[in-house]
């Protein structure tokens, strides 16, 4: 057999269903053996009075984003990802923003450019579609689905991401088409928000849980309906 890379003794593993002490052997980056002892690694961890757990996921995070004018996110995917190792996450998967009048394609190969080298963990992209012109929905979008890109996201608000109702459902036609798996939708109404926005600044909210306006329940109230018809 094979010398595995690591072995990791004495702690508890903790799954969904169980939880039970035993080593694990690891070779190549993945986990080829559990038993109640391994022998034969070239390094050892001693995991006694620890828990082993299976590493987290966090589907939902903004790394190195573009986000306006003079804006720039305090994370990049150094920090980012190295945060995430510590917190017990072994994925992220931040968001590819594609800004309006630029290729699809482009922005997923310059933010990957971002990640490269840079990632403590394992890193996968949600693409946000901003700019649906025939040639993203026609070429990119579907080029980027075969190369694993499955997952994207569309605006009903923010001026600078928002999609009308046509194009919306456009997005959504294509994706059924290609079989892409997974889209999300930020469900706000611009007018409402437009409404709520100067409420919310005028009366000084200072609680975490006050409503900015734009993503208040009353705008996404309004505009969850028009999404699912989509």
């Amino acid at each position: 057999m094979t010398q595995l890379d690591l072995a990791i003794r004495g702690g508890t593993i903790v799954t969904a269903s169980d939880e039970f002490r035993a080593d694990i052997g690891i070779r190549d980056g993945r986990i080829v053996s559990i038993a109640d002892r391994i022998e034969g690694a070239a390094r050892e961890i001693d995991a006694t009075g620890l828990l082993a757990l299976p590493g987290g996921i966090d589907s939902h995070v903004h790394i190195s984003q573009p986000s306006g004018p003079d804006v720039v996110m305090a994370d990049d995917f150094a920090s980012a990802t190295r945060a995430a190792a510590a917190g017990g996450n072994t994925m992220v998967l931040p968001f590819a923003l594609q800004e309006k009048g630029t290729s699809l394609r482009t922005c997923v190969e310059n933010y990957r450019k971002l990640a490269e080298g840079e990632c403590y963990i394992d890193t996968a992209f949600h693409l946000i579609i901003s700019d649906p012109t025939a040639v993203v929905l026609g070429q990119e979008l579907p080029a980027l689905v075969k190369d694993g890109y499955t997952s994207f996201k569309v605006f009903m608000t923010y001026d600078d991401l928002v999609l009308s109702d046509s194009q919306l459902l456009e997005v959504f036609e294509r994706r059924e088409r290609r079989c892409a798996p997974a889209s999300r939708t930020t469900a706000s109404s611009p007018r409402a928000s437009a409404t709520s926005t100067p409420r919310s600044t005028s009366s000084s909210p200072t609680r975490p849980r006050s409503c900015s306006g734009r993503n208040c329940p009353r705008s996404s109230r309004t505009a969850t309906p028009r999404s699912r018809c989509s």
